[in-house]
């Protein structure tokens, strides 16, 4: 049984149109990690450019918490270490070889692992910078332990994706993202859709968490509305969120 949440203040923006509900391979040669998307990250380079790598190579590392790893998200070789201002790095450049080549994390059973285990694996694979925190949406600090997980699975700015679009058929991987995100906090992983749009299977068929239901304007799909109505936070408490795309990732990872 879920909760329903009805915010009233807020507002929507009519814009015309709306993104059409295919999902369209862009057939891309080359790709770029860019650390200026995470806040607070400080890089280390691990690679020079002309070195090849395969998905999952580390690319480079937080320089304050070395734990933390960025990887390649293709196979193929480093173009370019595009740098900024006083050479701050921008982006590592990578040319996909189309070979799809992966290092082997290998696969694991997320409700047979502690919670030590799922973090060193999310950890080393370089999965774990899509979990941030609030406070201040930086990567998340492993060695925290949560109120709560939360995963806000709809989006009310304007031309926002369709997660139940981006989620659609692949209710495994999705339930193994959340399975081992629930072994992540003591307290409850909070999976949030809209009342009136959602209506995938993968999202109303989640188990082991808590579905909320929300309904209103701009900005009700934010995960800082959801955090204030269901779990605010506290001085000297931390909870972390993920997107579902996000939630794929990890659930890949096991898989």
């Amino acid at each position: 049984m879920s909760t329903v949440y009805s915010i009233k203040k807020g507002l929507d923006i009519k814009l015309v149109g709306e993104a059409e509900k295919t999902i369209v391979d862009l057939n891309a040669k080359t790709f770029a990690i860019k650390p200026p998307n995470f806040i607070g990250c400080f890089p280390k380079l691990l690679v020079q450019e002309g070195d090849l790598v395969k998905a999952g190579t580390p690319v480079f590392i937080d320089k304050y918490r070395d734990e933390i790893i960025f990887t390649s998200p293709v196979s193929g070789k480093i173009v370019e270490l595009r740098r900024g201002a006083k050479r701050k790095l921008l982006e590592v450049v990578v040319e996909s070889d189309g070979k799809f080549e992966a290092v082997d994390y290998g696969k694991a059973d997320p409700n047979k692992l502690d919670r030590d285990a799922i973090i060193k694996k999310m950890l080393e694979s370089g999965v774990w910078p899509v979990v941030r925190q609030r406070p201040y949406s930086t990567i998340a600090n492993s060695a925290d332990m949560p109120k709560a997980i939360f995963v806000s699975a709809f989006d009310t700015a304007p031309l926002a994706p369709d997660f139940d679009l981006i989620v659609h058929g692949y209710g495994d991987e999705f339930q193994a993202g959340l399975d081992a995100l629930t072994k992540l906090t003591k307290g409850k992983v909070h999976l949030n859709i809209d009342a009136k749009a959602t209506k995938s299977k993968v999202f109303l068929n989640s188990k082991n968490v808590q579905v909320n239901q929300f309904s209103g304007p701009h900005p009700t799909g934010n995960v800082s509305v959801h955090i204030n109505r269901i779990d605010p936070l506290n001085k000297g408490e931390v909870i972390w969120y993920v997107g579902p795309q996000e939630v794929l990732t990890i659930g890949r990872l096991f898989l």
